[in-house]
């Protein structure tokens, strides 16, 4: 049994099939197996059953696969915080989060960062949901996600940054862009433009619009803020985003506070804080500062 056996099956139950794995190795499939054979010989059970679609771990390969992540991720953070004792400053910080999130909620901060850490490397990894944030923490493969917060997850640790107010986005010409803000009421005949369902984001607003009474039709769905903003201003619907820094009514564009919705608390997902690298734990505060004190 070798550390890249555990490292294979790992990526093996995490893809669901042999062949994609050894796509993203370069190599046979065969050599694949072998080193999930390898594994079953040395514990002596059979670790992944072959379904019509592919493979998901036994019983037993569960209880190795959780194992083998957590074992792994705790090597390759301590094998990176060794390197960068010994390279100083010049280490690497992974951030995975949205598509539109550095845009909106970290320019200022990698400028900031840059400038103080010329040495260091930034990462940036974009996933499309929370959920796919939290599992590439916990494999490991990044230090730091941005997300929409949520209940408690395991293995995670999160910490709130700021809490966005949402704002109705609609074309000026609209006849609610009169308006200096948006009551519930005025949400039922909206056309509304969704998110993904397996977005926190969506997730938050469908449970905002329940507490105030409101299910907006919707024919229209995209898989980010920005889009269904851009959507909102050609005239396709309504969207419901939160107020993110730099958004500001245009010529064609008007964003009118919706007061009567909770807002959207977002942050930062870690596997453990006391575990973070120093350049890890220096940009996360870099990136905290620059929208002010934490929610309480």
């Amino acid at each position: 049994m070798t550390f890249d056996d555990l490292r294979v099956f790992v990526a093996v139950c995490r893809a669901g099939s042999l062949s994609a794995v050894a796509r993203d190795l370069s190599c046979t499939q065969s050599a694949v197996s072998q080193h999930v054979r390898r594994l079953e010989r040395a514990t002596g059970v059979r670790l992944l059953e072959r379904r019509p679609r592919g493979v998901v771990p036994t019983p037993a390969g569960e209880v190795l696969r959780a194992a083998a992540t957590e074992g792994l991720a705790g090597l390759d953070l301590a094998l990176r915080r060794l390197g960068e004792l010994a390279c100083g400053d010049a280490g690497s910080v992974r951030v995975t989060t949205g598509a539109t999130t550095v845009r909106h909620f970290m320019a200022e901060a990698v400028v900031a960062f840059r400038a103080r850490y010329p040495g260091a490397t930034l990462d940036f990894r974009t996933e499309t949901s929370s959920r796919n944030c939290f599992d590439a923490l916990a494999d490991g493969s990044v230090d730091l996600a941005w997300v929409t917060m949520g209940g408690p997850v395991q293995g995670i640790e999160q910490r709130p940054v700021v809490e966005l107010p949402w704002v109705l986005a609609v074309r000026a010409d609209d006849p609610l862009a009169r308006r200096s803000r948006v009551e519930p009421a005025d949400l039922a005949a909206i056309r509304h433009i969704r998110l993904p369902e397996n977005s926190s984001s969506r997730a938050h607003l469908d449970a905002a619009f329940a507490a105030v009474g409101v299910r907006p039709a919707s024919d229209t769905g995209v898989a980010d803020w920005d889009t269904a903003v851009l959507l909102a201003e050609l005239g396709v619907g309504h969207a419901v985003v939160p107020a993110l820094p730099g958004q500001a009514s245009t010529g064609t564009l008007a964003f009118l506070p919706l007061p009567d919705l909770p807002p959207l608390p977002v942050g930062w997902a870690v596997r453990r804080w006391s575990a973070l690298s120093p350049l890890a734990r220096t940009f996360a505060a870099t990136v905290a500062d620059a929208h002010g004190p934490a929610p309480a």
